[in-house]
């Protein structure tokens, strides 16, 4: 822990959220003053929204976490508002913090649904444009891909500094299980939950099970995110992740096994599984800011569990 900051004021966009509360805490923690902006108050998809925050709380840093999102289901059914919003928040917040005189930093979380549906593996940066993203993921992806450009032509026409990050798909405790946001850990704990609960023989999974996922850990994560505001200069994205891939079938057969459903897996391949493999090469992290994911991913998954069977009113309320 250093001092850098202490006495500095940070503007967290979507810190009442997942990740957000996790980089929140660690922020303060640190020292820092945060900030944390609510939807009800700050509609940042609304023109001069962004401007006004920041003319309010005059921030030294701004991490922009605030996203809408979903899983498979709910792209397929809200492509529209899911790209639209994610543009628009973004794209807002860039330009406010490139205006606001005491903005020395911006932080921008991408997604790693932003490659190529087709990505050699382990995906590494320089293959960010080497195709289209797989089409349930494609709106949301290329909103956030729209937000590095605009970072990128800022930072050399007017030399805003920014750092833009690529997380894996997050888990931990604190996640989302209601059904319309929930993503494959949490979704797949609250099904299994259930199904041992009710003592159902079978249970429906969506797709095959042949696709893969690279999981990162929340606080992992937020830790990278205050380590790269901090000492990241660079205008390239850069990659979060454990460079351990996980099938979707080892994925939900380890989930039953640590809940205790010793029912069938009945795997429906009418229903699609999404990007066909994930994981990246972490390694632009670590050489640039020193930052490596430390948790093991079946210690993190116990804690992701515990934390639901404790706190399941909380983790299914309604977004």
């Amino acid at each position: 822990m250093t001092s850098f900051w202490q006495d500095r004021r940070v503007v967290v966009t979507g810190g009442a959220g997942f990740l957000g509360r996790v980089v929140t805490a660690r922020l303060r923690a640190a020292g820092a003053d945060v900030m944390v902006p609510r939807s009800r108050d700050y509609d940042l998809t609304v023109p001069d929204v962004a401007e006004a925050l920041l003319a309010e709380t005059q921030p030294s840093h701004v991490v922009h976490l605030a996203a809408r999102v979903g899983g498979i289901g709910y792209n397929q059914a809200e492509p529209a508002p899911l790209y639209l919003s994610n543009l628009l928040m973004g794209t807002y917040m860039i330009e406010a913090a490139r205006m606001a005189p005491s903005v020395e930093k911006t932080v921008l979380l991408g997604t790693v649904c932003s490659y190529p549906k087709f990505t050699p593996v382990p995906f590494r940066e320089e293959s960010l444009w080497d195709g289209y993203p797989e089409e349930t993921n494609a709106p949301y992806g290329i909103a956030k891909k729209a937000h590095l450009i605009h970072a990128q032509v800022n930072a050399q026409q007017y030399g805003q500094r920014f750092a833009y990050l690529i997380p894996t798909n997050l888990y931990g405790p604190g996640d989302k299980f209601h059904p319309s946001v929930s993503h494959v850990i949490p979704a797949r704990i609250k099904r299994c939950v259930e199904a041992k609960e009710r003592g159902e023989e079978k249970m429906d999974v969506w797709g095959t099970g042949r696709a893969s996922r690279e999981y990162l850990y929340v606080d992992d994560a937020a830790e990278a995110i205050v380590l790269a505001a901090e000492h990241l200069e660079s205008t390239e994205p850069v990659n979060l992740g454990t460079n351990r891939e996980v099938t979707i079938r080892e994925t939900v057969e380890l989930i039953a096994r640590m809940v205790g459903y010793d029912g069938e897996l009945v795997w429906d391949p009418t229903k699609p599984d999404g990007q066909p493999r994930r994981r990246v090469d972490p390694g632009r992290a670590e050489d640039l800011f020193g930052w490596r994911a430390r948790m093991p991913f079946e210690d993190g998954l116990l804690n992701t569990i515990d934390w639901y069977l404790t706190n399941r009113a909380e983790a299914e309320r309604e977004p």
